[in-house]
């Protein structure tokens, strides 16, 4: 090795120790995810009940998930805000987390939990999402699925690639390579 011949033992042991420590810095750095809350009606009669807006972001660093977010122009006041995870993107499934919900027609949420490794598994796949509902939407009113950090376009404005649902539990996704 020639930087051991050059540096001499104890700067190479150094240099390896530091190379080392920079890997675990990498593995360890906080993962961050987000959505946009939106409202999800099930049919006609609940356009009016069902509506508003909001935003959701969560870090992971290690094995404890940071949630924020923020809500507006719900038509009723909000009565409770969970975490769920569904069986994929896009498909409802069941409760595992309940959030604190600050405000009324608009506020904020909030919650910080620790994943066993079956839920950290479910995060990075796309299978966690937030929910909050109202008074006249017990239901839910805004739903939002965590993903990877990602850019949100402005309305009418396309993304390159795969868009907005990437499909994190497909082999061969974007998240692999």
């Amino acid at each position: 090795m020639a930087l051991v011949k050059y540096c001499g033992r104890g700067a190479a042991i150094f240099v390896f120790a530091a190379s080392v420590a920079s890997v675990d810095l990498a593995v360890a750095a906080d993962q961050k995810f987000d959505t946009r809350l939106t409202a999800v009606a099930f049919d006609g009669a609940m356009r009016a009940s069902v509506q508003g807006d909001g935003h959701a972001a969560a870090i992971l660093s290690g094995k404890r998930l940071l949630v924020t977010g923020d809500f507006m122009e719900l038509p009723s006041d909000a009565t409770s805000a969970h975490i769920f995870v569904g069986l994929g993107i896009g498909i409802p499934g069941d409760r595992i987390f309940d959030l604190t919900v600050s405000g009324a027609r608009g506020g904020t949420i909030s919650g910080s939990f620790v994943l066993n490794s079956k839920q950290l598994t479910a995060l990075r796949s796309g299978h966690f999402y937030v929910q909050i509902s109202s008074q006249k939407a017990p239901d839910g009113n805004l739903w939002g699925w965590l993903m990877p950090e990602h850019p949100i376009a402005a309305p009418d404005e396309p993304l390159p690639g795969q868009g907005f649902l990437p499909q994190l539990d497909v082999p061969g996704n974007w998240t692999q390579k």
